[in-house]
Order: C-alpha cells, then sequence, then structure tokens
C-alpha cells in the first residue's frame, strides 16, 4: 500500500482485500499513517480515533477469516463530513457553538456504509456551519488545497474533498446546498455526485434539512474515480421516512444501448458569469470524448438559468438565514442581539451579513419564491425532453488562494457569491449532478466540468460521468488523481 505509484481507488482496494492480496488491518494502517503525516499540514480531519479505526479493521479481518459474504466496500477506509452523525465521533459542523457535541448514532447513510463493509475513519473539517465555499472555522482553522496549500480545498465539503485526494481517505460522503460537494471536488481534482433531493437520505444532518432547505440540500458521495462514487451512491441510496423528500426509488441498471441514444447539451459559459480559458477548454475536451464515444452532442443552452439564480438566493441565502438566525440564538441563549462575536467565525459573519442585505421573507414573498422555482423548473425540464444530459463548467475559477473574494476574469470582475452559479441552479432545480476532472490550470490546478441530468436519473449522469472519467485515465496515469502532497513517500 506505501510503495505503489498511485493512489489505489477504493474498488481496488476492496478487490484487494477480497482476494487476500492485501488484508484490513494493513489497508487501515496505512491510511492512519497517512493522516498522521500529511494531516497537519491539510487540516482535513478534525476528529480520528486510530484504536477504533484498527478496531474495525480487526474484525473486518476476522469476517475474512470466517468466510462471511463481504458488502462492496468490505475493509475500505471511508471518512464522513463533521456535519453529518458518526457514532462516537464529533459532529459538530466548523462552530463553536457546537464545540463537544458528539453523536449518539449513526446517520442512516453511515450505517449503510458500515453494512458494506466500509471502515469509517473519523470526519473532516468544514466552514462554520456550512456557509461557505472555502473551509476554516474558528474550532479548527482552515483546510488546505492538497494541490496548493496556499489555496483552500473549498467548502463546504472541503475537509472531504482534501482527504480523499491526497490519500488520507479512499472515499467519502459530503453534502452540498449550493456547491458544497462540487466546488471541493473540482477544486482538488476528485469526483462527486449531488443527487437527487431523497435520493440518499439526509437525516443525521446537522443543519437539519427541511422548508426550503430541504428542496435544495442534498448528502452525496466523494472519491477519485466515478466507479467508486456509483458504488457508494448505490450503498448510500434508498428511502428512509425521516427525510421529508424521500422516494421509493430503487437503484437501476440501465442498458448501454440506451445510455449511447441520449443526446447530450453542452454549454462554455451561460452569458453572465465568465469562466476561465482552461475552464471552457475543459468543457469542450468533455463534448469532444463524448462525440468520440458515439454521443451526439450539440451546443445548448437552457433558458432560465439567470431566474434559477435569484431563485437559489431566495432559498439559501435569504430562507436560510433566517433559519441560521435563531439557530444561532438557541445556541448562545445568554448573548446580546450582537451575539457571542468571538464564538462566531469571520466566514460566517461575513455570509449572515449577506442575507440581512436582503429583507426576510414574508409569507407571500416565500410563496412567490417557491411557486417561481416550481414554474422555472418546469420550463427547463420541458427543455430537456431535447437534451436530458448537459455538460457544463462547475465553478467560473479553479481553486483560489485563501481569503481571495474577487478575481479577473476575461476582463470581467467576478465576485465571490457568483464565480459558483453554475453549481447553484442545479440545487435550486433538484438536479443531479457529478463532477469529473477533465484538465488543469496554467498554476497545475485541477478543473472540472459537470454532468447534469434529470430528477432521479443519477445513473444515467454516473455513467456518462464514467465515461468521461475512464476517457481521462486512458489518456494519463492514475496518478494525475494524486496531488504533489500525496507523493510522499510512507
Amino acid at each position: 500500500m506505501t510503495s505503489i505509484p498511485h493512489l489505489p481507488s477504493a474498488r481496488e482496494i476492496a478487490a484487494q482485500i477480497r482476494c487476500k492480496a492485501v488484508s484490513p488491518v494493513e489497508v487501515a494502517r496505512a491510511h492512519l499513517d497517512r493522516i498522521e503525516r500529511l494531516n497537519p499540514k491539510l487540516n482535513a480531519f478534525v476528529d480520528y480515533q486510530p484504536e477504533a479505526v484498527l478496531a474495525q479493521a480487526h474484525n473486518a479481518e476476522k469476517a475474512i477469516m470466517r468466510g462471511e459474504d463481504l458488502g462492496p466496500l468490505h475493509g475500505v477506509p471511508i471518512s464522513i463530513k463533521s456535519s453529518i452523525d458518526v457514532a462516537g465521533h464529533r459532529c459538530e459542523a466548523g462552530s463553536r457553538l457546537r464545540a463537544g457535541y458528539v453523536a449518539a448514532e449513526d446517520a442512516p447513510l453511515v450505517a449503510r456504509l458500515r453494512a458494506a463493509g466500509a471502515i469509517i475513519l473519523g470526519v473532516t473539517n468544514t466552514p462554520e456551519l456550512l456557509m461557505a465555499w472555502e473551509t476554516d472555522n474558528l474550532l479548527y482553522g482552515r483546510t488546505n488545497n492538497p494541490w496548493d496549500l496556499t489555496r483552500t480545498a473549498g467548502g463546504s465539503s472541503g475537509g472531504e474533498a482534501a482527504a480523499i485526494a491526497a490519500g488520507l481517505s479512499a472515499g467519502g460522503v459530503g453534502s452540498d446546498g449550493g456547491g458544497s460537494i462540487r466546488v471541493p471536488a473540482h477544486f482538488c481534482g476528485i469526483c462527486g455526485l449531488k443527487p437527487t433531493p431523497g435520493r440518499i437520505p439526509s437525516t443525521g444532518h446537522y443543519p437539519k434539512a427541511g422548508g426550503p432547505f430541504a428542496l435544495i440540500g442534498v448528502v452525496g458521495p466523494m472519491a477519485r474515480t466515478i466507479a467508486d462514487v456509483q458504488t457508494l451512491f448505490e450503498v448510500m441510496s434508498g428511502w428512509d421516512d425521516r427525510d421529508p423528500c424521500a422516494a421509493p426509488v430503487e437503484v437501476r441498471e440501465i442498458h448501454e444501448k440506451v445510455i449511447a441514444k441520449i443526446p447530450i447539451g453542452f454549454f462554455l459559459e451561460d452569458g453572465r458569469t465568465p469562466v476561465t480559458e482552461e475552464t471552457r477548454s475543459a468543457v469542450e475536451d468533455a463534448a469532444f470524448t463524448l462525440r468520440q464515444c458515439g454521443f451526439r452532442v450539440d451546443p445548448f443552452l437552457p433558458e432560465g438559468l439567470e431566474e434559477s439564480r435569484r431563485l437559489w438566493w431566495d432559498f439559501f441565502g435569504v430562507a436560510g438565514g433566517m433559519i441560521l438566525d435563531p439557530m444561532i440564538r438557541e445556541a448562545q441563549p445568554e448573548a446580546t442581539s450582537q451575539g457571542r462575536a468571538s464564538d462566531i467565525s469571520p466566514i460566517l459573519r461575513e455570509f449572515t451579513a449577506w442575507t440581512a442585505a436582503a429583507p426576510a421573507h414574508t409569507g407571500e414573498s416565500l410563496l412567490a419564491a417557491w411557486l417561481g422555482r416550481d414554474a422555472v423548473r418546469e420550463k427547463i425540464l420541458f427543455q430537456m425532453r431535447k437534451y436530458p444530459v448537459l455538460i457544463c463548467p462547475v465553478a467560473s475559477i479553479p481553486a483560489f488562494r485563501h481569503g481571495e473574494r474577487e478575481w479577473q476574469i476575461q476582463n470581467q470582475t467576478v465576485k465571490y457569491l457568483d464565480a459558483w452559479s453554475y453549481c447553484e441552479w442545479f440545487n435550486l432545480l433538484g438536479f443531479p449532478a457529478a463532477v469529473v476532472p477533465m484538465g488543469y490550470s496554467e498554476q497545475g490546478l485541477p478543473i472540472a466540468v459537470q454532468i447534469v441530468g434529470r430528477p432521479w436519473e443519477e445513473e444515467v449522469v454516473l455513467a456518462i460521468a464514467g465515461m468521461l472519467d475512464a476517457g481521462m485515465l486512458d489518456k494519463e496515469s492514475p496518478s494525475r488523481r494524486a496531488p504533489p502532497l500525496a507523493g510522499i513517500v510512507l
């Protein structure tokens, strides 16, 4: 495990364990060693317990010796975002207001991962209460990007992305209300999936999904390959009656001949927010690769994306601020109207200032936003009858330097909240979207593309994303998944 030239995928690790080429204990120790050596530089894990990890690994080894049926993730080390309950671990969501909170039981998705044989390494860093596209907080500090430690790993699943990219974990779970799986995956050169709300239960996530947030916020898999993302998706998906968006949609197998007949639309940018030249090239390369696979791929920009962006902020920003404010006050009941300012991170204060700039929702304004969301969703779905799958950028830029808030792209200034609008649309619309690395910036930073489908059609999205991923792996060494930091000899 320590001398191979690239980071193995979760499926490769599971296969090695099944054929007894390596033991779960050896795999666990290798990952714990990487955490000990690299986590001080990255600050990806905020709570990991080596003795508990090794105990899980020994149990996995005993199961092999007893000849038990092995799950698809047997012995594979997995990490979990610290906003998701993992029994015995801190689930603080990066906030001093939740400091010391330890989950009493596993979230359903964590229980499903354990049942599939996964070994839970621990939990990873987030921005405070998940409200940023970078990962920094007063509780644990900032997470660095393994491709360049002066840059962010993204947010809010930045700890997950950094851990997976650097090989501290073979895969994991993030959450996404406005790009929080996809942006960190894009920044760190890994893959991820934002599923349809309810496809994977959000039960056990903090903040809890409910009301407007339940329509835009999801939990989903992250890994170094789309094949691993698919395995994690299949393990975690399924009905849970505590998820307000849950539906009894089973994982389906779709024949390759059916997938091959699906027309694909692509666009390089939306006409409002420019993207870097390398980002445009990555989308063009994705379109070319899929044409080479036999797909019909045409330029296509749906109407209604700008309306979706504005409505997303009505849900995530305005309604989100109204949801967070009482949560913060409840956590600090003795506080004045200023709150315990020293306990609130600068990033969260910045977010609450943005949300406070708009009037709070009335019943009428929230109803209007909800009806507007349904109308624009219907409008875009109607257009997607012609192109059921879309290929587009993930963000305007690759990973940015810590603290940056605007960028010059094509002689335009792109502001912080605008750079991720390419993700935000699909949270508002509830569409599944996968991310696949497709290139690099001039600075050698990863650049990914987004593969978007219609609600409940994750299988289609993953199949097409998998073809892109396989095509890239054919062109390059698998070490493209390993940033320079991960090359440290253990």
